[in-house]
């Protein structure tokens, strides 16, 4: 089962990561589009699940001696919440 929205939010603000900032900014945008599209109430809304999926690879080059280039990979992700009444 999940947990409600203040219940999420509070444990995530609460938490040592900093990866929870930006799941903090997706869970608040998640609601506020709950709040204007379905027009739900704040306190009702339950996150139903919550995760992260790799997203698109950048690629960079360092140059090196000689002439040489090192390869750089950038991942990035994307961050999904969903949220239901």
């Amino acid at each position: 089962m999940g947990k409600s929205y203040s219940e999420a939010l509070l444990l995530l603000e609460f938490l040592p990561y900093a990866s929870c900032d930006p799941v903090i900014k997706v869970l608040r945008s998640a609601v506020a589009n709950a709040k204007d599209i379905a027009e739900a109430d704040e306190s009702k809304l339950i996150v139903k699940s919550a995760f992260a999926d790799q997203g698109p690879v950048m690629k960079r080059f360092r140059p090196r001696a000689q002439g040489r280039a090192y390869r750089i990979l950038k991942p990035t992700s994307h961050i999904t919440v969903v949220v239901t009444m």
